[in-house]
């Protein structure tokens, strides 16, 4: 069955990015659709958020420091103009937070619990998990947006190379729905390989896939997260505050110290950011890596948990602007969807990327429904509604073929190894391309799926192997080591070939690099001796000086 449904503002994503721009949206007096493939409000990453970073001069922070902090820690590759605006507009998130009774972490007199950061520029505060999502699905539904829950949008409608709209299937009964906007914001997070571990065994880089399709610019995808889980429990998510080092008051370290297979802590503390310094003694042959308990236990660390994710917060589709346009008309972007590169090379501090999704999710809001309210709507032709269609249920169509839960485990195989997307060099980077170019040219064509639940994974598995891809030639293109991308082959920051963004853009049905420098007024002064400019010292790093200056 389908049904085609027109509004001015559609949302694709339900977490706290997507809701707030439903919201915003909203409160302009226009019409607002958002979809979600699970259940908005309980989807995606925001569930698992609890913390933010809200600037406030009276809490004693300090703007410069904090932007100078975070350019530091991005290697000089984030955007400063997205840096600033996310943290000037965050204290409103905060208060936006307290008007919905989110309940925040307080110290035991009373006062709220903030943690300083190290360089005196800002500071986290903490607030209950899962209270948020439901209060901004609250908000939405109260001011009248309309929801679908459990719908997975599958394409982007152009027409004039300007999107219209966008068409998705239930899950329930695989029924085709239209949507027919003035606009669309695409809010579905960043991508995955639908790990079984930490809170993104959703995500199959469906943003930024829908978006690459139709002409959009994707970046950030060379900077891989690192974050490991526990062996025993790989997916059981309470890991994570095991690792924590306290989400609030009174709590300290989770954990004494980290000892590799020879009882030592790691060589390489702390490069890279994340947990890439673990990798390298994995690679070392001193793992596998085992976290010291308070009661003297060993717990175990597996690796791998969030493959196919980015560091947090540098990924996704590429802005035009300051207003989350993006490059392609009539598509805006938040959360982390888009691709602003508002943190650099690795995650700057806790709490940076539920704040940056709320900011940009009110940005995103009230820029797209001002666009809503300027423009007219395309009408989408039966034509293309059949072409859609037929496009849509090809797997179901299908007498024979490949399960779409085969090709997604042919996949992760391929690339879960540490020595493919976090110790790279270009001669393994090379080869999982092919293997990866092998599963799009031949399996993809013929997947099969008998019912809805296996036609969706059908369409994921189409947007993790496009995401695989960009992943694996962003890879390639960085030939240097910066943040949380390694290549043994370059283990050095090339800052006068590689001081700026890494971007991939279908041309001509070719799957091109682009690379945007850093404004120079964002460069870092390229006298200061290089060993200043960066205090984290990676594996070959010094040899290769030692050799070639």
């Amino acid at each position: 069955m389908t049904e085609t449904f027109k509004t001015d503002v559609l949302v694709i994503g339900g977490g706290m990015a997507g809701l707030l721009t439903a919201i915003k949206a909203r409160q302009q007096q226009v019409e607002v659709i958002l979809v979600d493939k699970a259940y908005a409000g309980k989807s995606g990453q925001s569930p698992y958020a609890d913390s933010l970073c809200p600037f406030n001069r009276k809490w004693g922070h300090n703007l410069e420091k904090w932007l100078h902090a975070v350019n530091v820690s991005g290697e000089y590759i984030n955007n400063p103009e997205w840096t600033k605006l996310v943290l000037e507009n965050s204290f409103a998130i905060y208060k936006l937070f307290k008007s919905w009774n989110i309940e925040f972490h307080k110290n035991p007199d009373g006062s709220l619990f903030k943690k300083e950061m190290p360089d005196g520029g800002g500071s986290t505060v903490f607030f209950h998990k899962n209270q948020a999502p439901q209060a901004a699905r609250k908000e939405a539904l109260k001011l009248g947006v309309r929801i679908f829950d459990r719908l997975m949008i599958t394409e982007l409608i152009t027409s004039d190379s300007k999107v219209i709209g966008a068409a998705g299937i239930t899950a329930e009964n695989a029924d085709l729905r239209i949507f027919n906007s003035k606009v669309t914001v695409m809010c579905a997070g960043a991508a995955g390989f639908k790990p079984n571990g930490w809170p993104i065994h959703e995500l199959s880089g469906d943003s930024d896939a829908l978006a690459y399709r139709i002409g959009a610019e994707v970046l950030g995808k060379e900077f891989t997260d690192t974050h490991m889980g526990n062996r025993k429990t790989p997916a059981f998510i309470p890991f994570a505050e095991q690792m924590k080092a306290g989400a609030g008051p009174n709590t300290g370290p989770k954990f004494r110290r980290i000892l590799n297979a020879e009882g030592d802590p790691p060589h390489f503390k702390g490069t890279g950011g994340l947990w890439l310094s673990n990798e390298f003694e994995i690679h070392a042959g001193r793992g596998p890596l085992s976290a010291e308990m308070p009661d003297g236990s060993m717990m175990e660390f597996a690796g791998g948990t969030t493959l196919g994710l980015a560091s947090h917060k540098t990924e996704g589709i590429v802005p035009s602007g300051l207003t989350c346009a993006t490059t392609v008309d009539g598509l805006f972007a938040a959360g982390d969807a888009l691709g602003n590169m508002a943190a650099g090379a690795k995650y700057p501090f806790m709490g940076f990327a539920i704040t940056h999704a709320c900011v940009t999710g009110c940005m995103a809001g009230k820029n797209a429904a001002d666009y809503a309210a300027a423009s007219p709507r395309n009408t989408i032709t039966t034509e293309e509604i059949n072409a859609v269609r037929q496009r849509t249920f090809k797997p179901l169509n299908r007498k024979g073929g490949f399960s779409p839960r085969w090709v997604i485990d042919v996949l992760k195989n391929a690339l879960s190894p540490y020595f493919i997307l976090y110790i790279k060099h270009e001669d393994r980077l090379r080869g999982a391309l092919t293997y990866i170019n092998f599963i799009r040219s031949h399996l993809l064509s013929k997947l099969i799926a008998s019912d809805a639940h296996e036609l969706r994974l059908a369409h994921e598995a189409c947007n993790i192997v496009l995401n695989a891809e960009i992943k694996l030639r962003s890879s390639l293109a960085r030939k240097e080591s910066r943040g949380c991308h390694y290549r043994e082959d370059f283990p050095y920051r090339d800052d006068k070939n590689f001081l700026g963004w890494i971007k991939l853009k279908d041309i001509d049905g070719k799957m091109t690099t682009l690379f945007e420098p850093v404004p120079e007024k964002y460069r870092p002064d390229l006298s200061i001796p290089y060993e200043r400019r960066y205090t984290a010292r990676i594996p070959g790093e010094l040899d290769h000086f030692k050799r070639t200056l």
